[in-house]
């Protein structure tokens, strides 16, 4: 028997995924303490000075890697946001959003229609949360330097008290939408969800999902890759499926 699978995420996509959900998990631990007066206090002003640190580095490859990965591949950047995440929406696009939360509740009672490469919802979802982890980044920056890049305190860049409060305000609330959001994006891309089971595959896995799966979430896109065959792969019962290489960037 032959099952077919199509790519859906690159090796640098999901490279770039891992290194920005581990760090965002760590970074909004690790901001809890040093946002939460009480949780100061409990742990004491050693520990959370290492924590602001740890936050602090850790934003580190949160901006860095995605950087990188706009360098090595600015067509998928480019596709992102175009295709993606201001895609426009259609008919479908619409019914898929008035009938998620129902959806989440009963999902074998309600019929989604069939989706393009990403379905509504996920792209005001992922549009958020980039738009929210930019602003956080900007942010956080500002606040960094104004008490200097090195635990000394060189390399610091004074901001007026406005700035800085503007900032602040900015960076909770960037945090705040990042970590609701987030929790949503876990709940289904881990495929907690029963009807999203195996999607953590995409992202954390080999990023190939099996046509009947791709056919469900996404059907458009999914008829679109199978009339097309270049990211289909066919395999059968008992052998294994074929790797990526790094140089296939974010590209579909």
């Amino acid at each position: 028997m032959i099952t077919k699978y199509i790519k859906r995420h690159s090796v640098l996509a999901r490279i770039t995924h891992g290194v920005v959900a581990i760090s965002c998990i760590l970074l909004a631990i690790s901001g809890l303490f040093v946002l939460i007066t009480a949780w100061n206090n409990g742990v004491g002003s050693e520990f959370t000075i290492a924590m602001r640190w740890t936050h602090r580095l850790l934003a580190i490859p949160f901006i860095l890697i995605p950087l990188l990965a706009i360098i090595i591949s600015p067509k998928g950047f480019v596709h992102l946001f175009k295709n993606n995440i201001f895609g426009k929406w259609d008919a479908d696009d619409r019914a898929f959003a008035m009938r998620f939360l129902p959806y989440l509740f009963a999902p074998g009672k309600v019929h989604m229609p069939p989706q393009r490469e990403v379905k509504s919802l996920q792209r005001v979802a992922d549009g958020t949360l980039l738009f929210a982890g930019v602003f956080a980044a900007i942010s956080g920056m500002i606040l960094w330097l104004n008490t200097g890049l090195l635990p000394g305190g060189e390399w610091a860049y004074h901001f007026s008290q406005s700035t800085l409060l503007t900032a602040k305000i900015v960076h909770d609330i960037s945090f705040i939408v990042i970590i609701v959001f987030g929790l949503g994006h876990i709940y289904l891309g881990a495929g907690i969800f029963e009807p999203y089971h195996g999607t953590l595959n995409l992202m954390f896995g080999n990023g190939k999902i099996k046509e009947a799966d791709a056919a469900y979430h996404w059907g458009y896109w999914a008829n679109n890759e199978l009339a097309i065959g270049k990211n289909v792969v066919e395999v059968k019962d008992g052998e294994k499926k074929r790797g990526d290489t790094a140089s296939e960037g974010w590209e579909k």
